[in-house]
């Protein structure tokens, strides 16, 4: 792939990662990108650079364009190992003036590569940068918008925001731009990877957008760090992230379960059947089939969360324990929440699942339901009863257009 032009002398120059299926227990099963970009002035600079192992189509693409060498700037957005991998190569090569970045980025680098003698120019939230006639950056400081050294670089003259991790998917293309690309994959590639990377940080990323709204840029694009550039509707993705980082619920529910014999996957279906008895969409999340960040994509948006596992052991079936403590990482909230499971003799799980919503600040609005063995005809009807307590909560909250 050749580089893609974004504006007048900015060009998209990264590599396209077509293979990768999992990004630290999130699964990617549309592979992703690492975005590098290309401003051309007096100050020729470049805006990150790519994962260990791409190099090589970095440097070809840049290579098109001009030679590596005659690049002045290297700016280093966000340390992350993705963007940050090739780094010592790409020095190495260019020999840069200067290697831009946030004071906690200064630190980061040299932390990472051990190297206190590179060009450093540490910039401070507001500060501009003149590339020469035609090219001005300035930055914005997003500290823990996902690691400490994080910052946002913006192109006054093309309104262009080269964004680092945020308003991004992992999504591999051969397209570049959101107009080119099917609407439903992008956002529920966007939902997932805000779900799975930002969903701890949200109350940064409320500060943050109401930070950049009060700087009164002006956006003809937005540039991420990973997948598609929003050039035809930047504020589509910036008015979901508003949605998002206040855990605006969509009203539905989620029945996400594990079962051993059978008998816990039939509370939850009768569960499920109280919910459509009330007029609740809901989906049944069974976690043998369901991987826990596909899940969570749900989660974020889910106006209530019932929880349905087993008893081994005094404890919980691996699979379970496994998501609620990738969950409580993510911290959601906002969440109506409730548990169920069958037990042989001891039966521990609701009351753990329990714990796990309650250190989450979900809304529990039952005690839980326990079946010993298999279910009759009676208990199954008190899963019902539950669906219908769950679902009279999510429309009781709508009614009163107030938080669940």
């Amino acid at each position: 792939m050749r580089p893609v032009e974004l504006s007048k002398n900015v060009y998209w120059v990264g590599a396209v990662d077509w293979l990768t299926r999992d990004f630290h227990g999130y699964s990617t099963e549309r592979g992703t990108t690492y975005n590098a970009y290309l401003i051309i002035d007096e100050k020729v600079t470049l805006i990150d650079t790519v994962k260990s192992g791409y190099c090589h189509e970095l440097m070809h693409r840049i290579r098109n364009i001009i030679d590596p060498k005659k690049i002045d700037y290297l700016i280093v957005n966000h340390v992350e190992m993705d963007h940050s991998g090739s780094l010592p190569q790409v020095v190495q090569e260019i020999q840069p003036e200067k290697i831009i970045c946030s004071k906690m980025g200064q630190k980061a680098l040299t932390q990472h590569f051990h190297q206190p003698d590179w060009p450093y120019h540490v910039v401070t939230p507001g500060e501009e940068l003149r590339l020469g006639p035609n090219k001005t950056l300035s930055f914005v400081e997003t500290r823990m918008l996902h690691w400490p050294d994080s910052m946002f670089s913006y192109l006054k003259e093309d309104q262009i925001l080269f964004s680092s991790d945020a308003f991004g998917e992992h999504l591999a293309s051969s397209e570049r731009f959101d107009d080119e690309v099917n609407q439903d994959v992008l956002m529920h590639e966007a939902t997932k990877y805000y779900a799975n990377i930002l969903t701890l940080y949200s109350p940064i990323v409320k500060k943050l957008i109401a930070q950049v709204e009060a700087m009164h840029l002006p956006l003809k694009m937005i540039a991420p760090d990973h997948g598609i550039i929003w050039r035809k509707n930047p504020k589509k993705i910036i008015d979901a992230y508003s949605r998002w980082c206040v855990n605006e619920s969509n009203g539905k529910a989620l029945v996400i379960y594990d079962s051993m014999w059978h008998s816990t996957e039939m509370m939850a279906k009768s569960i499920a059947g109280g919910l459509q008895d009330k007029g609740i969409s809901y989906k049944l999340l069974n976690l043998q089939v369901n991987h826990h960040s596909e899940v969570m994509c749900d989660v974020l948006e889910a106006g209530a969360v019932i929880l349905g596992c087993p008893t081994l052991n005094n404890g919980l079936l691996p699979r379970m324990a496994g998501f609620l403590m990738y969950m409580r990482g993510l911290r959601p909230t906002n969440k109506i929440g409730a548990a169920f499971g069958s037990y042989g003799w001891s039966g521990e799980a609701v009351k753990l699942m329990n714990t796990a919503m309650s250190e989450m600040n979900f809304r529990l609005i039952h005690p839980g339901l326990r079946v010993q063995y298999v279910p009759e005809h009676g208990q199954l009807q008190e899963c019902v009863e539950l669906g219908h307590i769950v679902g009279q909560a999510l429309l009781d909250a709508k009614a009163g257009n107030k938080a669940v």
